[in-house]
């Protein structure tokens, strides 16, 4: 619709490129019709039925000769993909233990075929810092710059997590960070349970593989998954729990997301008081 309100009035191109624009900055991938299409059921000759919603609103082409197409390749629907959220898991779970090396790890990943997500990102965000440091850090998801980087934490978010880092002596040479998704949602939209399940263990078998001293949880989505619990950050943050893998206990702290301390600079003073607390801990040494 344009300024007029009209839905039949064309735009003119230069606001039709700024929609556009605005449409790929916002991370919309695809068209979609004012009523459900089952495309799997049409052909290129196929044209709305008599009575189908807008039907008038423009004519049918004419149809031309005959010399069909071929599809285009194209990735499985997601909703072709396997719907049994414990069966996906448990399929990425005896992928994930099959790796013994952050490369693997990487690797597997990449030809991951169980999680949706992957073919509506651009790229694999993997990790990014030292995985020999004694800190690991998990965030969330991906957003559209680190989509677009392949390495997490790089937009408007990372900048500030950097800052708060350095605050307390800190670089992506002294850390490690990884999400909890590989894998940037569409448009940034809310990761689905599934989608969480099926990421889970790669994460865990992460986690393991580097073997940190401590985690540094990025958010309530991080700070919930990797403690199973449904309490909120705001509760969480800045109270040491542990996260056991391959019955190895290490000392986790959520803290708040830089991107929602962007939303709520206010609340800087809680994260600075979990950096503090991060500090002491990294100070003091690993636990005899």
């Amino acid at each position: 619709m344009n300024r007029s309100g009209s839905p039949s009035d064309p735009l003119a191109p230069d606001e039709a490129a700024a929609l556009l624009a605005f449409y790929v900055e916002a991370g919309v991938s695809d068209a979609l019709c004012d009523a459900p299409v089952d495309r799997y059921a049409l052909d290129e000759a196929t044209t709305p039925a008599a009575g189908a919603p807008h039907a008038d609103r423009q004519p049918a082409p004419a149809p031309v000769a005959a010399t069909p197409k071929p599809a285009p390749l194209r990735p499985p629907s997601p909703a072709a993909l396997p719907l049994d959220d414990a069966r996906a898991a448990e399929g990425a779970r005896d992928v994930a233990s099959a790796c013994n090396t952050l490369d693997e790890l990487r690797a597997a990943l990449e030809t991951f075929e169980g999680c949706p997500l992957r073919y509506t990102a651009k790229t694999l965000v993997f990790a990014d810092g030292n995985p020999q440091a004694r800190l690991m850090l998990v965030g969330e998801a991906p957003g559209r710059d680190e989509d677009l980087q392949g390495l997490p934490f790089v937009g408007r978010a990372g900048q500030l997590l950097d800052r708060m880092l350095a605050a307390i002596g800190l670089d992506r040479t002294s850390v490690y960070i990884v999400n909890t998704l590989p894998w940037r949602p569409p448009g940034n939209r809310t990761p689905t349970p599934a989608e969480h399940a099926v990421c889970m263990p790669f994460v865990e078998r992460h986690i393991e593989l580097v073997a940190p001293e401590m985690l540094l949880l990025l958010g309530g989505v991080s700070a919930k998954q990797l403690l199973r619990t449904d309490t909120g950050i705001t509760r969480l943050r800045g109270k040491w729990s542990t996260y056991n893998v391959a019955g190895r206990d290490i000392p986790a702290l959520p803290t708040l997301h830089p991107a929602y301390l962007l939303r709520q600079p206010a609340q800087k003073r809680l994260a600075w008081r979990d950096l503090q607390s991060l500090k002491a801990r990294l100070d003091a040494g690993p636990a005899g």
